[in-house]
């Protein structure tokens, strides 16, 4: 759901703005709703080879957790854009092969989507510039491996999970999906 064009942004925070407006109910009268903003997520499933490149990360608030490589994109910034400069300042690596996954919009109140981009043929092309909160490892997994993590506890991502727990359910999305991937 985006904020609608009346509503005002009551407070800004580092990362969400709080906005309000007033709702028409089913009965004629109004209330006040709110809703959350914040920086769209980008998130990459690097390929090399027939493996699937992810990391192995800490941060201050989460330790010892696996995800695909992304962030934040800054104000004003493409979703590609975002995916590709993740993808270099986390792992040291390029792709000249790039596909949207899926775009996820996992809260209801809340105005963010999460773009899943597919990098394949990734190569190294510089060394990781990490955030000072991050401590990122690279593994490499085949996709049976990759599919035993995402659905593991320790997986950072639900939207894809959940997706991928489908997936497996079905062979058809499960080979369109790796299909996608190499």
């Amino acid at each position: 759901m985006k904020i609608p064009a009346n509503a005002v942004k009551v407070f800004q925070g580092k990362i969400f703005s709080v906005y309000q407006w007033e709702q028409e109910m089913f009965d004629g009268s109004t209330e006040t709703f709110e809703m959350l903003k914040r920086p769209n997520t980008i998130e990459v499933i690097a390929t090399q080879g027939d493996k699937i490149l992810m990391s192995k990360q800490s941060q201050p608030n989460k330790h010892g957790y696996y995800s695909l490589f992304g962030g934040r994109a800054e104000e004003g910034e493409e979703p590609l854009v975002t995916a590709k400069r993740e993808l270099l300042e986390e792992s040291g690596m390029t792709s000249d092969d790039w596909a949207l996954f899926k775009v996820y919009e996992p809260v209801h109140k809340i105005d963010w989507q999460i773009y899943i981009y597919i990098a394949r043929n990734c190569k190294k092309t510089a060394e990781p510039k990490l955030d000072p909160g991050e401590k990122i490892e690279m593994i490499s997994c085949t996709v049976s491996e990759f599919f035993k993590i995402v659905n593991s506890d320790k997986f950072w991502g639900d939207s894809l999970a959940i997706d991928i727990a489908r997936f497996q359910n079905d062979n058809a999305k499960l080979t369109d999906f790796t299909k996608k991937l190499f």
